[in-house]
């Protein structure tokens, strides 16, 4: 195993690492700039990245592994959250790019003026391989939020394997854009690692509404590569907006129907690749919806399947890892993906997943969002009944249910269908578990 890897890889200094707005960041300048922060940052072991800006947070990541500080990357900046970090962390540093402090920690504003920068052609660090960088916090979308260290070493194997597919789909390595929250696994490895360790071009902003997409995208030279979720992707193709040449689109965080993958590739013209994996994983498979619907795993990672139970070692992997998925193997790389353990249901004795379920009624016509929820359980997973959250101005319930069951056996039809102006969906698109559990206290009896 190599000892040491150099914080960024290999490349001219007048080469092109990023993008804020439309204006280029050199690779030397970005060094620069991390390197000066690295130099201000207090003595401490932990630091929590608040930046908004994403060039600005790649900055504070990459200054806090050069001084071997770790960076916590919380699920959430909630009050009951921060109360918990401080405990454990005493020693904790907030680091934001907002004018005032965010939380009540120390701060630390990381963006200043021009005269912060060192001169010269600054050297580049090398980091050790099992240098602890980040703790980072699953989603909550199906339980209480859990931590998992990352190593740089296993990072960069990661990232190398992901640039592997995402470059030789897309044609080569592009600007990347993402509409995707950075400070959790999916998009900070796919919109601050990929550009900067897969050697892309990281870009500042992160858009949410189609128009801002497409004008961020405006801003950027082609090639360029979109990345988003399903929740994303659906409300641009709901509109006419004219969106500037993608080289490759990549979706995660949700399933994406291929009939879904397939409208994105006609109309932006451009292939669409899934990424699975996890937060306790990182990205270990990905495959092309649109073409087919098996998954193939990153070279070096292997999967096997014990009494129902999936694990993967191997390539990244520090220590074999349990997924939270059921799947059916398809050979000795490929998988079928069946659904989240978690996700299955049984009603009067029969099957499904909520994953597929929420597929099915986020794309009747006229419905514009969502969701399946399990109002009561009782042992074994059996549920008595299923309801539903939607966002469908102008429909009513029945409605609803007779276009469900057009593709849903009778038992999976939920009672009741609760009409809401939106759901409390985060950046990424999900709906964590204490959302969705406030939901039905708050409209089902």
């Amino acid at each position: 195993m190599i000892d040491t890897l150099p914080l960024l890889p290999e490349s001219g200094m007048d080469s092109i690492v990023a993008y804020r707005g439309a204006t280029p960041v050199t690779r030397s300048r970005f060094l620069r700039d991390l390197l000066a922060l690295a130099a201000r940052l207090p003595d401490t072991g932990h630091v929590l990245n608040l930046c908004k800006d994403r060039y600005w947070f790649a900055t504070a990541l990459f200054a806090a592994i050069a001084r071997d500080t770790l960076t916590v990357l919380p699920n959430s900046v909630a009050p009951d959250i921060i109360a918990g970090l401080r405990h454990d962390l005493p020693d904790l540093v907030c680091l934001g790019d907002q004018a005032s402090p965010p939380l009540d920690l120390p701060y630390l504003q990381v963006c200043g003026s021009d005269d912060h920068t060192t001169a010269g052609t600054p050297a580049i660090p090398r980091i050790p391989f099992g240098q602890r960088i980040m703790h980072v916090y699953t989603s909550g979308s199906t339980g209480k939020p859990i931590q998992h260290a990352k190593t740089f070493g296993r990072i960069g194997e990661c990232i190398a394997a992901g640039a592997g597919r995402v470059w030789a789909t897309a044609g080569e390595p592009c600007a990347v854009l993402g509409t995707v929250p950075f400070q959790h696994m999916y998009g900070l490895e796919s919109t601050v690692f990929l550009p900067l360790l897969g050697r892309g071009r990281l870009t500042s902003r992160q858009p949410f509404f189609p128009a801002d997409i497409a004008a961020a995208l405006a801003e950027l030279p082609a090639p360029r590569l979109l990345v988003t979720t399903p929740f994303h992707l659906r409300k641009l193709l709901d509109t006419d907006i004219t969106v500037p040449p993608v080289a490759a689109i990549v979706s995660a965080t949700a399933p994406l129907s291929g009939e879904l993958a397939a409208e994105a590739e006609t109309r932006l013209n451009a292939p669409v690749i899934e990424i699975y994996g996890s937060t306790e994983t990182g990205q270990i498979a990905t495959r092309r919806p649109a073409q087919c619907a098996e998954w193939e795993m990153y070279d070096g990672i292997t999967l096997t399947l014990e009494q129902g139970i999936a694990r993967v070692s191997g390539g990244h992997l520090e220590s074999p890892q349990v997924l939270n998925d059921s799947i059916e193997l398809c050979g000795q790389s490929r998988f079928r993906l069946l659904g989240r353990n978690s996700d299955m249901v049984n009603v009067v004795g029969k099957r499904s997943s909520l994953s597929y379920l929420n597929q099915v009624i986020a794309r009747l016509p006229g419905v514009r969002d969502g969701v399946f929820c399990i109002p009561e359980t009782h042992p074994e997973r059996d549920v008595s009944r299923l309801a539903a959250f939607v966002v469908a101005p102008g429909l009513r319930a029945h409605e609803i249910q007779s276009s469900l069951l057009q593709q849903l056996d009778p038992v999976f039809l939920p009672r009741p269908i609760i009409f809401v102006d939106s759901l409390p969906r985060d950046g990424n698109g999900k709906i964590s578990a204490s959302a969705m559990a406030e939901l039905i206290a708050r409209h089902i009896p």
